[in-house]
């Protein structure tokens, strides 16, 4: 039988599949959707830069008012909102609704991580476990289930979306330094089919708002109540996100978080619109990720068990080493459709490396700090959000040779400092959080529903007499 813990990691997981089945579909075809002046890519930056700003000041309020499964429903209907500006895309509707998502962004994963981190916690003893280990198998579990969003939202756009023309090829690849949109021939979807894609997107966003508001526990609600009853000083709420970067631990990972959105926005920023849309259309698109998705979903899994055996550090140069290769040979690779098989099998291995990045890097901000959880992951989700912002910025006004040189370095960079904090975590390793904070809680709902299968036992009984 499924323990609560286990459920729990289920539940948020399976919610944030399907919210991401949508948002993920729409992310990764707004640089080709939406490619006049750039609008697609501008909402990115919007929604990413919204997230910083949600990241500095909102998230651990937002958490310990509202709980980890209440601020994730608020979360997930900020997405919700920005499926429904693609209705109708335009500045008016794409905007605003790039900023209320990027509002909601940082606590919907922060709140994510602090539940699998809080239900890691309060399983170790259970299984005479280390707290690292469960943590690392419960983001395993997450991202496995998590990251197969990218399969269905893009085998959504792949079914229901223009073949490229023989000119365009010219344009595509790092070797040219070209405004592909002034030049292609490559035309937008009709009207309707974006309106039946968009709409299928709201119906499964709205979907995982239910999942989670009807099955997700309320792990953290004593905690909640208690800090709204005897609240701490606004400012210090206010400001936690800040004051935790006095610890040179979070300094030190501040590279690796922002390769995080650097290489995320530049598989779906880049490599779908300069290399899959330009080279074969934006219908094949969707194959591309989906290849990403499957991949990442089934290695965050074996990685995450991985992790117990081999520790953290080799996963991040396994990772590393990956996206070092495909970095280098898209920098000299010329895109052409005679190569079908090599455009699905850069996100196949892009998607090896993102599920070291993604799941390795949550569980190390769990492990480094436990007792600052809501901070340290909206540090995390700021600075990821900050990679995202830059990257997105600068694409449409340099060269993608120059972004792939620029990907190369941080990439060099996050690894420095990533094994750096993983020799200092090995030479002094952080103390597990103290059992017990949230076990009154566990133990108070374990026993109303031991005594609710009771009464149930007790009534059957009677009825069969």
């Amino acid at each position: 039988m499924i323990d609560r813990n286990m459920k729990n990691v289920l539940v948020v997981s399976i919610g944030f599949l399907f919210l991401f089945t949508a948002y993920g579909g729409l992310q990764s075809l707004q640089s080709s959707l939406n490619a006049e002046d750039g609008m697609g890519v501008t909402s990115l930056s919007v929604i990413y830069s919204s997230i910083i700003l949600s990241s500095m000041f909102l998230t651990p309020i937002l958490i310990k008012n509202l709980g980890c499964k209440w601020t994730i429903v608020v979360g997930m209907g900020c997405y919700v909102t920005y499926s429904i500006g693609n209705l109708y895309p335009g500045w008016y509707t794409l905007i605003p609704t790039s900023v209320i998502l990027g509002m909601g962004g940082s606590p919907l994963w922060s709140a994510k991580c602090t539940l699998l981190t809080i239900c890691g916690n309060l399983q170790a003893p259970k299984e005479n476990k280390a707290a690292a280990d469960v943590i690392n198998k419960y983001f395993g579990i997450f991202f496995l289930i998590f990251q197969s969003s990218a399969v269905w939202g893009n085998l959504m756009s792949s079914l229901i979306f223009a073949d490229i023309s023989e000119e365009d090829l010219q344009y595509c690849g790092a070797g040219v330094c070209v405004d592909i949109n002034a030049n292609s021939t490559t035309k937008r979807p009709a009207q309707e089919l974006v309106w039946t894609l968009v709409g299928c997107y709201i119906g499964v966003g709205v979907l995982a708002m239910i999942i989670v508001a009807v099955f997700l526990d309320n792990i953290d609600r004593d905690q909640a109540q208690e800090f709204r009853g005897n609240r701490e000083p606004f400012w210090s709420t206010f400001l936690a996100t800040f004051t935790l970067l006095k610890d040179k631990r979070l300094i030190i990972l501040i590279p690796l978080s922002m390769y995080s959105g650097f290489e995320q926005s530049f598989l779906s920023g880049e490599y779908t619109k300069k290399y899959v849309t330009c080279s074969l259309g934006i219908h094949y698109v969707g194959y591309a990720m989906i290849c990403f998705g499957a991949t990442n979903s089934l290695c965050s899994f074996m990685f995450g068990r991985l992790a117990e055996y081999t520790g953290r550090a080799p996963l991040f140069c396994l990772a590393a080493a990956i996206n070092f290769a495909c970095i280098l040979a898209l920098l000299f690779w010329r895109p052409h459709p005679d190569q079908l098989p090599v455009f699905f099998v850069f996100p196949a291995l892009w998607g090896m490396a993102d599920a070291v990045w993604q799941a390795q890097t949550n569980s190390l901000y769990g492990v480094l700090f436990p007792r600052q959880k809501e901070a340290a992951f909206a540090n995390c989700c700021m600075w990821e959000s900050l990679g995202f912002v830059i990257a997105f910025a600068y694409s449409t006004f340099i060269c993608l040779d120059t972004k792939i040189y620029i990907l190369l370095g941080v990439l060099i960079l996050s690894m420095v400092t990533c094994l750096w904090a993983e020799y200092q975590e090995h030479k002094n390793p952080t103390l597990p959080v103290e059992e017990g904070v949230y076990d009154k809680q566990y133990k108070k709902d374990t026993d109303q529903y031991t005594d609710y299968s009771k009464n149930i036992n007790r009534i059957i009984a009677q009825t069969s007499l």
